[in-house]
């Protein structure tokens, strides 16, 4: 199951999505998934904490079960 993120336009930072989504209850943790190869963007493995994710882009972690995050656009952003 795909779970939906939310965010303003016109993106967000990998590791500001991970924390936002709550993959991790630390930072460090966090950056462990990352650095270590166990986050993909769009089928990619991404090592970068930094990495821009816009929206449409589809963002899995490995872990037991892997956790799959869809980035969509906020409804506030919407009304501008």
């Amino acid at each position: 199951m795909i779970q939906k993120i939310e965010i303003q336009p016109p993106f967000i930072k990998l590791d500001s999505l991970l924390k936002l989504a709550s993959v991790s209850s630390t930072g460090g943790q966090l950056k462990q998934f990352i650095t270590h190869g166990g986050v993909l963007v769009n089928g990619g493995i991404v090592i970068q904490r930094g990495k821009k994710i816009f929206p449409g882009d589809v963002v899995r972690v490995l872990v037991k079960p892997p956790i799959e995050l869809q980035v969509v656009l906020s409804s506030q952003s919407e009304d501008k």
